[in-house]
């Protein structure tokens, strides 16, 4: 009889164990590879391969590898956004007027735990850094889909907290603090580089809170 291990081996590409989700199996290894390689660069083969079924059922499941892409960027960042609205209605819960800080660390904080979550987590922070450099009406209808009903609500929180603030100027502030947080969370390298090595001793929280110190000022400077 065969050992467990032999037959592991010898299994051919298709379906999983039943005990397996199979849209989630797929899902995960879609994300590492768009992550890793791009739209563009990861193939629908590749992907099956990871996931160890053929392309016929990636297909079935999810179309062309642009539906597949889409389905990605869909599961995570809605989670993502819903993250951020519950965190924004309980911060408005405990005060009718939060502090700045208090607003930009509720949008931040589900972010920065999915980076560390683990490699499928880390693997969507650097799929969104790269939906920058994808076809540009594909990467907005995205992230308006998904984004901006969360982001708008952030907004108006920081409108109530900054009335001297004009909206418009928030606004671009926001598009300001995204750029920033996806840089910090995908090229913490070039960071170690500028601090000569010495980015060591600053934990992930410790990170964070610095990230919200600069990004509160830069919201409360003068028009």
């Amino acid at each position: 009889m065969a050992t467990a291990s032999k037959l592991s081996q010898s299994r051919k590409p298709g379906r999983p164990s039943k005990s397996e989700d199979l849209r989630d199996v797929i899902l995960d290894q879609a994300e590492l590879a768009f992550a890793e390689f791009g739209f563009e660069g990861a193939s629908l083969r590749d992907i099956a391969g990871r996931a160890n079924v053929n392309q016929a059922l990636t297909r079935y499941y999810f179309g062309s590898k642009a539906d597949l892409f889409d389905a990605c960027f869909l599961r995570r960042g809605g989670f993502l956004a819903g993250h951020r609205h519950v965190n924004l209605d309980r911060l408005l819960e405990k005060t009718p007027h939060p502090e700045v800080e208090d607003i930009l660390l509720a949008y931040l904080k589900p972010q920065w735990d999915m980076k560390y979550s683990g490699p499928n987590g880390a693997a969507f922070v650097a799929l969104q850094a790269r939906l920058h450099a994808e076809p540009e009406e594909h990467a907005l209808r995205l992230r308006r889909e998904v984004y901006d009903a969360s982001v708008k609500r952030y907004i108006s929180a920081l409108c109530d907290a900054l009335p001297q603030i004009p909206r418009d100027l928030i606004s671009t502030r926001m598009a300001f603090l995204v750029g920033t947080y996806l840089f910090m969370l995908n090229d913490l390298g070039r960071l170690d580089d500028l601090t000569d090595g010495h980015l060591n001793g600053f934990g992930k929280e410790d990170m964070l809170h610095q990230l919200v110190t600069f990004l509160s000022a830069g919201m409360r400077a003068a028009p």
